[in-house]
Formats: structure tokens, C-alpha cells, sequence
């Protein structure tokens, strides 16, 4: 009587390896990432043919009535206090300086827009681009 050997198995592969890549690309993709804040309220940009891309990080919302929008402030003149306040300091002479970006809605009125413009040194700002839309 001839009894058949136990196959031997093949060890099971070990998914440890793939779960630590895994979580190290988690971690990655999180440190690197930039999460931006919700807008305050949507605006619909003016259309324009340049695709230049905005260079400043802080944006200030104009909708279509002329209210403001920084951050969680919505509004009107307490939005540039608050837009002010958040201006990070820039010792004598400063450097060139990141720009405000104005999102301002396509249907805003050009003298709201002017009249925004007039009062943007007053809250500290020194250089601004409107952000367009390519269409």
C-alpha cells in the first residue's frame, strides 16, 4: 500500500508589501495636496482668450449685485477688513507681492467693479488680477 505525500503548499503571497505602498501614497497625496476652501457663493467669470493662470492663493468673490466674499466672510465692507486682516505682512520695501485673485461674476456692473478697485489699497493690496474663464 503506497500512501500519496502531502503536496507541499505554496506560501500565500503577503499583501503586507502592497497595504504599506498604499498607505505611504495616501500619506503623499495628502501632504502635497492643496485643499482650498469652498467659495462663498458662485459666480459666473467674464470669458476671455488668454489662459494665463491666476498666481495668488487668496480670493475674493464679486457676485452680479456687488457683494463680497473672502474665506467664510460674506458681505460688504467687513470683508475687506476681514481680507486686511488676513494680508500677510510685508516689511519696507516688499518684494513683489503674491496678487489678490478677483472672481468677479460676469454680469457685475463696471462702476461696482471700479469703485472695488478704488478701495482695494485701503485694505493693503497691492497688486489684484480678475480671474477669467477660457471659452
Amino acid at each position: 500500500m503506497r500512501l500519496a505525500q502531502p503536496q507541499k503548499r505554496q506560501p500565500a503571497e503577503s499583501i503586507i508589501p502592497m497595504i504599506n505602498v498604499v498607505f505611504l501614497l495616501l500619506i503623499f497625496f495628502l501632504m502635497t495636496a492643496q485643499i482650498a476652501p469652498p467659495a462663498p457663493f458662485e459666480v459666473d467669470p467674464p470669458a476671455s482668450e488668454s489662459d494665463a493662470r491666476p498666481e495668488g492663493e487668496m480670493v475674493l468673490h464679486v457676485d452680479a449685485e456687488g457683494r463680497y466674499g473672502f474665506r467664510e466672510h460674506a458681505g460688504g465692507d467687513e470683508v475687506l477688513a476681514a481680507l486686511k486682516a488676513a494680508m500677510p505682512p510685508c516689511p519696507e520695501p516688499c518684494a513683489a507681492p503674491a496678487p489678490l485673485q478677483i472672481r468677479v461674476d460676469a454680469g457685475l456692473p463696471a462702476p461696482k467693479l471700479a469703485a472695488l478697485m478704488a478701495k482695494l489699497p485701503e485694505a493693503g493690496i497691492r497688486r489684484a488680477e480678475i480671474v477669467t474663464a477660457v471659452r
